[in-house]
């Protein structure tokens, strides 16, 4: 494989704005609109103005295209632009993508923006619908007469062999989903703000597909997330504590699909976020134990376990004993689950207040926080560090 050694982007940008709207089930606007508030937002949490940006990113799947969205800001003339596919997998890929273009001097002030309405319009969790042929849709082709037609449903498949593999109940899911609902209950932004649950009201939510339950499932969300990314030295002049991006990297497995990897040798794991995992540790120099804050992808609980044995904090099958533990602060914002689904943006956003100090639910002294992107795709991540 590639990357056997440390890359050399890591410490040369940093995320220095970020914004959003309010996150709803129903948010009475377009998905231009909510891209537009969020980027604004960002750029005056950054003291920036529209005419400063050169470079945008953004997803596959977004209606919003970045020319689009810098017109409607007010934006001038633009340097880069780019997209990551994969859905929620490309979260911590802008990202890098905005720092490779300022480390190379492509661009100097990059945004990274999601905006969708995912409840009230387009339903991700709805699965399948008519769509153009391509070589994807032959590969979800192969389980779809059998039933497996939502994401919920392909999940299930590798939960199912995970607890096999290891002798688990469904029940040890939960653990995840009440650490993100706790830290949700406390922040305000969340949709499910003042509503913490147990691992009993866990056991009794309804099955959606075994052996996931409703309440291993994240939630869909309208809304928009917006983050700015330059270079370390302009950053230290401008109003906030830049966090550093001490490694970014994006990761495939062998055999990967889109959701459904079904004829891999293990379906324990998950070999993308493996690949990512490698190139972070190499690049940042860290291990599990630097790190002060996770905020691991959590559209489904299983695939959190998952990402924490994928990079070394705990052995395999380990992971829900470790989440239980408390030993490493998860999902402070509550995640998918408990804050918004907005494909992964909003954990990183969440990553930069843990680092500034104004994170709702700080954890003091946070210096290192490990950030993570959609999983059972092609999928990304983010160490982010405190300045010096």
């Amino acid at each position: 494989m590639s990357g056997r050694a440390g890359d050399a982007l890591g410490g040369r940008a940093a995320v220095v704005g970020i914004g959003a709207t309010e996150f709803s089930k129903d948010s009475g606007r377009s998905e231009l609109r909510l891209a537009v508030e969020a980027v604004r937002a960002a750029l005056d949490d950054a003291g920036l103005t529209p005419g400063e940006v050169d470079g945008m990113v953004t997803f596959t799947m977004d209606t919003s295209p970045e020319i689009t969205v810098a017109q409607a800001c007010g934006m001038g003339e633009l340097s880069f632009f780019s997209r990551v596919h994969y859905g929620g997998g490309a979260a911590c890929a802008t990202v890098q993508q905005a720092a490779l273009a300022v480390a190379a001097g492509v661009a100097e002030v990059v945004v990274c923006y999601r905006a969708f309405n995912e409840r009230s319009g387009r339903r991700f969790g709805a699965g399948v619908r008519h769509r153009e042929p391509s070589a994807e849709g032959v590969a979800l082709g192969w389980g779809l007469p059998f039933g497996l037609l939502t994401p919920a449903s392909w999940v299930a498949m590798t939960a199912q062999r995970y607890l096999h593999a290891y002798g688990l109940t469904p029940e040890v899911f939960g653990h995840v989903a009440v650490v993100d609902r706790r830290y949700a209950a406390t922040n305000p932004a969340a949709y499910f703000h003042g509503r913490p649950i147990t691992l009993a009201d866990h056991a009794a939510s309804r099955w959606i597909v075994e052996p996931l339950r409703l309440l291993d499932c994240c939630q869909e969300t309208d809304g928009g997330q917006a983050l700015v990314v330059t270079s370390v030295e302009r950053a230290r002049d401008l109003p906030h504590p830049p966090a550093v991006i001490a490694a970014a990297a994006q990761g495939a497995g062998r055999a990967q699909e889109q959701m459904t990897s079904f004829y891999r040798d293990d379906l324990t794991g998950l070999p993308e976020m493996g690949v990512v995992a490698r190139r972070l540790w190499r690049t940042s120099g860290l291990s599990p134990a630097d790190i002060d804050v996770g905020i691991l992808y959590d559209h489904f609980t299983p695939y959190v376990l998952m990402q924490l044995e994928e990079f070394g904090f705990c052995g395999r099958g380990e992971g829900a004993d470790f989440v239980a533990s408390g030993e490493l602060p998860l999902n402070t914002h509550g995640g998918q689950l408990g804050e918004a689904y907005l494909h992964g943006m909003n954990g990183v956003a969440e990553g930069v207040r843990q680092l500034r100090g104004t994170a709702v639910n700080r954890i003091p002294g946070a210096a290192r926080v490990l950030v993570t992107a959609g999983t059972g795709v092609p999928t990304s991540g983010l160490v982010l560090a405190a300045d010096g």
